[in-house]
């Protein structure tokens, strides 16, 4: 039975008047005492104690969306929880932060028994404030096998710190709006509700909002019931309970937002502010969500299990998007789509978002794992299987490919790196909240989905999808742990496909150690072995391997234009007589890059390949034309072939016109300019770009009849951008008037902006950059008056001016959310320390700024991993190792929060980078003079 607690609704008036007479931290009515016990005392520990689960929670919430009197905004609420012992105890630990507990009686909590037994009376409660609990006391015990309900009402400060249950505003026809939402996960549900804040602790949500009316309140569940409250200009709406979840999948928001909706199978609403959905910026989301959704229902062959989906736009947002089970909460860019003013990439990651994002549904919401330590395989599945998703909404895109470029490369360039981590850490070495949010990083995301996809391709995917069915639905609505998918996979792939090992055994190879192997290829002697791969491979390892850094690998392969049958690699070295190549055939290993590994060559395969490349590239497939080149440039990187073999697979780019192989070699040669442009190799960097993507500016002028409209293909749109941005940076005098008379246009008819949205990015930074005030001064204007991804890429391009008095300008704004939103004050940041005239600006702001942005604004508003590795990305001297090392020791006490991880990569990057600079740099540039002469 549920036990609805109305009183609160009167109660609540009370405590918003409490919470006027001082800041709601520090108000407990609580004891609070100092963490001085022991280890043993569980208190203590950061992982809750295995005696109570929870059952149902029956939460009443009242959002403030106006401040009170001391400017503050608040929100009041109430919870009955209901739980289970397990075990005898005496004492309960509840997560809670930054909640004011209180009560009309002068309890903070009261117990009740809903079993046969009487609950034992409290004695004492406080605040353990480093493990965040709620600390109850009793002076008897719990009964193993008994129920029972624990019922506090709470204060908490609706603040804008994008945690837990926050408040974001934006301008709507010149009036402020607020809306009051929420992001619980990872470990901020405690901060809205006293809760057992683990995943493995599912529960029951009956949720009720109380709200102003002509405000809309949603949550995970359909709303059922609206009622008005007597006395009070208030709604109040109760929703349907929840499915049995975890606590950081609850979501709730109050707004004066509307939708637009489609009901087939499901209902599906799409949510934002109401201009955007009149203007229809909300319908390509309502158009691809029943489609996506109906994909998944196939692939995983289980249905849907809610009863609608909610998708809505959040003005304040730090993730970029949130898979809360029946309302995912996205950032407005992600979700929002104008056909007048986004980009072919907008629109992409619309569709890729949107399809992660309910891919959670089954996999993370549905199934969730035990704890954090295995997050990689809830967000690298998601990251996989949203390419298919979004191939199914768009298959026009073949976006499928794009993996390569966006998870595949990104997961090598930091996995190999001696501070990368293994895909699956000990649970006991994750369990402080901050240990818990280093996780999601590139290594969770892109290493894992590349695992993954490696993993569906040697079982083959329809073995993998079956397996995936019998996994969710043996563990529906329950936890578990990676084992449990592998166990799966193996059962219904044993004794129908070949595999050297079992699933587990290759996959523990993959998962449990860190890194991937290159694996060297001898065409002359058919020698077939394995290495860890290390970017510098002098650095000392301090990470022990389970096994060694060996890997059982998956040999997909061709020799000519033949595909040959897959072959594993199961130790160092072995021997396989086909891979012996004569005369003019060439090997190619890691076809469709489906293994995550590199693979380098001897000498003679290696020119093969690249004779193969200037006489007809297109026998190549296109995937492996790109990772010959991001191969054989990180090969360089690690010493392992000479640099100038590395710039060689460059030189047939003038023939080339694929998208992929050009944003591959771009990427890589951008590593160039990060180290060289505040030397001579630069002016001769610039005179090779320019000769070799000068020939793709004029194929792009040609098939849009002199830029008059766009292609028709979707990475072909990509690649246009890549012609103009790089002729435009490299000084082709054609592409820098074009962009900027474009630009002038604009400024001289504001209301028409000629700018294609696929151009504006580049155009703007462009303009901009060529440009003085006067130019910057109108991206601003039209920045302040944009909203969305048209901010976006004014944002962005802002940072492009080369007048240092305007980044100054641009990174004081960064610390006044007036001018730049908390979320994006980050991205800001590092955009000004990727532009050259911008990069020592904006380390010497960080430096000056640390402790000020890490204590006033948090792990709520600022991306400190990102935003440390993308300060640092260029540094390539001693002077600046010593000013990293320096910042290091500076800011030790304080700390670094999420970007304590970054901080040691960039360590590790900038030694490398000094070292490699030290040994490349001559043979760099007398190869430049050469070939641009």
């Amino acid at each position: 039975m549920v036990r609805i607690h109305f009183s609160a609704m009167c109660v609540g008036c009370t405590f918003l008047g409490m919470a006027s007479l001082a800041t709601i931290v520090g108000l407990w009515t609580v004891q609070l005492l100092p963490s001085t016990g022991t280890p043993a005392e569980p208190w203590n520990e950061h992982r809750l104690p295995d005696t109570l689960v929870p059952d149902y929670y029956n939460i009443t919430l009242w959002p403030r969306l106006q401040p009170n009197i001391h400017g503050l905004f608040v929100f009041t609420g109430n919870s009955s929880l209901v739980f289970k012992c397990l075990r005898e105890t005496d004492l309960i630990l509840i997560h809670a932060n930054k909640l004011n507990l209180t009560s009309t009686d002068g309890y903070v909590a009261k117990l009740f028994a809903l079993g046969i037994s009487v609950a034992p009376s409290i004695q004492k409660t406080w605040m353990q404030e480093t493990t965040q609990y709620l600390v109850i006391q009793l002076k008897g015990k719990l009964k193993a096998g008994e129920l029972y309900e624990l019922y506090t009402e709470f204060v908490g400060e609706l603040a804008d710190d994008l945690a837990g249950f926050y408040r974001s505003e934006y301008e709507e026809n010149g009036e402020k709006k607020i809306v009051a939402t929420s992001q619980m996960h990872p470990t901020h549900a405690r901060k809205t509700f006293p809760c057992f804040d683990e995943p493995a602790m599912r529960a029951v949500f009956y949720i009720t909002l109380i709200h102003d009316r002509g405000t809309v309140a949603l949550s995970n569940g359909m709303e059922i019931a609206d009622t008005v409250l007597d006395g009070q200009p208030v709604t109040v709406t109760t929703f349907e309970p929840t499915k049995n979840m975890s606590s950081y999948l609850l979501a709730l928001v109050v707004s004066d937002y509307t939708n637009v909706t489609s009901a087939n199978d499901t209902l599906i609403r799409i949510w934002a502010r109401k201009k955007a959905i009149e203007d229809g910026h909300g319908d390509y989301a309502l158009n691809i969500t029943g489609p996506i959704l109906k994909f998944f229902e196939n692939y995983y062959s289980v249905p849907y299990p809610l009863s609608k989906s909610d998708q809505i736009a959040l003005p304040d947002f730090y993730f970029g998007a949130m898979e809360n089970w029946g309302l995912v909460t996205y950032r407005e860019t992600n979700l929002l789509y104008d056909p007048v003013i986004s980009s072919n990439a907008n629109k992409e990651r619309t569709a890729t978002i949107i399809a992660h994002e309910l891919a959670h549904m089954w996999f993370g919401n549905l199934v969730t794992l035990k704890w954090w330590n295995e997050v990689w395989l809830n967000e690298g599945f998601a990251s996989y299987v949203s390419y298919l998703g979004a191939d199914f909404a768009e298959p026009s895109w073949n976006v499928k490919d794009l993996i390569i470029l966006k998870d595949v490369h990104r997961a090598f360039a930091v996995d190999a790196l001696a501070s990368s981590h293994p895909l699956s850490s000990k649970e006991e070495d994750i369990i402080k909240p901050e240990q818990i949010t280093e996780q999601f990083d590139t290594v969770s995301y892109s290493k894992g989905a590349s695992v993954l996809r490696m993993l569906s391709d040697f079982l083959t995917e329809p073995v993998f999808v079956q397996g995936l069915n019998t996994y969710l639905t043996t563990f529906a609505y329950q936890n578990t742990v990676g084992e449990d998918l592998w166990n799966h996979l193996q059962t219904v792939s044993f004794c129908q496909y070949f595999l050297p090992l079992s699933v587990k055994e290759i996959m523990d190879r993959w998962v449990l150690q860190m890194g991937f192997p290159v694996v060297i290829i001898n065409t002359t002697t058919g020698q077939v072995s394995q290495m860890h791969f290390l970017l510098d491979p002098e650095t000392t390892l301090e990470r022990l391997s389970p096994f060694n850094y060996e890997w059982i690998v998956p040999i997909n392969w061709m020799k000519a234009e033949v595909e040959q049958p897959r072959f594993w690699l199961t130790e160092k070295t072995a021997f396989h007589s086909d891979m012996k190549a004569t005369g003019n055939e060439w090997v190619l290993v890691n076809l469709n890059i489906t293994g995550y590994y590199r693979v380098n060559y001897d000498t003679e395969n290696w020119e093969r390949l690249l004779n193969q490349l200037t006489e007809n590239h297109e026998v190549i497939p296109v995937i492996n034309r790109a990772q010959i080149v991001d191969d054989a440039f990180n090969l360089a990187r690690a010493k392992i072939i000479p640099v100038t073999l590395a710039l060689k697979t460059t030189k047939y780019l003038s023939k080339e016109r694929d998208y992929m192989p050009w944003q591959s070699a771009l990427n890589n040669l951008d590593y160039f300019y990060l180290m060289f442009t505040q030397t001579e190799v630069y002016e001769f960097l610039q005179n090779y770009t320019r000769k070799q993507v000068t020939p793709l500016f004029e194929h792009f002028k040609t098939i849009t009849e002199d830029w008059s409209h766009v292609p028709t293909g979707h990475t072909d749109q990509y690649n246009q951008v890549n012609a103009i941005r790089f002729a435009c940076s490299t000084g082709v005098d054609e592409c820098q008037n074009l962009t900027t008379s474009w630009y002038r246009q604009w400024m001289d008819q504001t209301n028409h902006n000629p700018i294609h949205p696929n151009l504006r990015s580049t155009v703007y930074c462009s303009a901009i950059a060529s440009g003085g005030g006067d130019e910057w001064d109108f991206g601003w204007l039209m920045f302040k008056n944009a909203i969305g991804i048209e901010a976006d890429k004014l944002m962005s391009a802002l940072a492009c001016a080369k007048d240092t008095k305007l980044l100054e300008r641009y990174l004081g704004y960064t610390l006044d959310a007036s001018m730049i939103r908390k979320q994006d004050a980050s991205s800001v940041i590092v955009y000004i320390a990727s532009n050259p005239d911008g990069q020592t600006l904006a380390w010497d702001f960080v430096r000056r700024n640390w402790v000020y942005m890490f204590t006033e604004y948090g792990v709520g508003s600022f991306n400190f991993a990102s935003l440390i590795s993308g300060i640092t990305k260029t540094f390539s001297t001693e002077s600046e190792l010593e000013q990293l090392l320096q910042f290091k020791s500076d800011n030790s006490e304080i700390g670094f929060g999420s970007g304590t991880a970054a901080l040691e990569q960039a360590i590790e990057k900038t030694k490398a980078n000094i070292k490699w600079v030290a040994e490349n740099q001559r043979e760099i540039t007398d190869w430049l003079m050469a070939e641009s002469a």
